[in-house]
């Protein structure tokens, strides 16, 4: 099974704004979008890396949030516009990050016009976690993103819905399915800075341990990235960490790219190699930029 990975769209421009829409937080995401940030996420590139995704015909589609920006309601019909380009709701995986749950206002519009993507089989609503299982992989979508304070952009998972995970978990590893685990936040300690981590970290790792996973993603710090946090039996569960599928600047683990997961599901002796596409700075082609095999 073919999965692509993407993360952190920001898709932009912004809708326009009306000032009432302004007197919260959005007030300062609204003063780092015109600053600089709607010049990090550039729209051309994304519609390239979109198309480079779709050439490699993925059997399905992990996003793991930040697809829009401040929270407006006028943004999410934009997001929704973005998830069908990339596939119909069964094809496609979503989970929420700390900007698409920007505000608490922010929810209810999220959930109207993205509730199909982040809904499991048989479900009539969106609810987390969500399951969806696809030719022995089972994928597993967390919600970490919750509103926060100014300056803040944690995540939090909470008491209910990690003892849920924690059956999910329990359950899927005893049907033998290999366990894709979708979070917008690092979900490890350490994973981000202060302020930008996931609160209930420990607690995350404390489940994986005694349940197991085999792959975790997400998205949040702009960055290509690979981590372990032990499993049952000694084991490592690998922690991937995916770019911005939009951004133009940074270092060579920095810059507007996606994964591609190649798995052949085995339940715990399930095979993963990764492919890491992106922007060429130098040639300004879709390219190649890493390969390795991850279990």
């Amino acid at each position: 099974m073919l999965i692509a990975h993407l993360s952190d769209a920001h898709i932009g421009p912004l809708p326009p704004v009306l000032l009432h829409e302004l007197l919260n937080k959005r007030l300062t995401g609204f003063i780092n979008w015109k600053r600089g940030r709607s010049r990090t996420h550039d729209m051309p590139l994304l519609s390239r890396l979109l198309a480079d995704i779709g050439s490699h015909r993925p059997d399905h589609i992990a996003m793991t949030g930040d697809i829009v920006n401040i929270g407006l309601a006028g943004e999410f019909p934009l997001a929704r516009a973005f998830l069908e380009q990339l596939g119909p709701s069964g094809h496609v995986s979503f989970v929420p990050g700390n900007h698409d749950a920007y505000v608490r206002a922010a929810l209810a519009p999220m959930r109207h016009w993205l509730g199909p993507w982040m809904t499991g089989d048989g479900a009539a609503a969106s609810r987390f976690p969500y399951v969806r299982q696809r030719d022995g992989v089972a994928l597993i979508g967390l919600s970490s993103g919750v509103p926060t304070l100014p300056f803040l952009a944690s995540g939090t998972l909470g008491k209910a819905q990690l003892t849920a995970f924690a059956d999910i978990l329990a359950d899927l590893g005893r049907a033998g399915l290999c366990r894709v685990v979708m979070v917008h936040h690092p979900p490890h300690l350490g994973g981000a800075k202060p302020g930008r981590g996931l609160t209930d970290a420990a607690e995350f790792e404390r489940t994986v341990a005694r349940a197991g996973a085999e792959i975790i993603l997400h998205g949040h710090n702009h960055k290509t990235s690979l981590a372990t946090i032990p499993g049952p039996g000694g084991s490592a569960v690998p922690i991937l960490g995916a770019p911005s599928v939009s951004a133009v600047s940074g270092t060579n683990d920095h810059r507007a790219g996606y994964h591609l997961l190649d798995i052949v599901p085995d339940g715990t002796r399930s095979a993963i190699s990764l492919t890491t596409r992106g922007h060429d700075p130098q040639t300004g082609a879709i390219a190649t930029i890493g390969e390795r095999t991850i279990r």
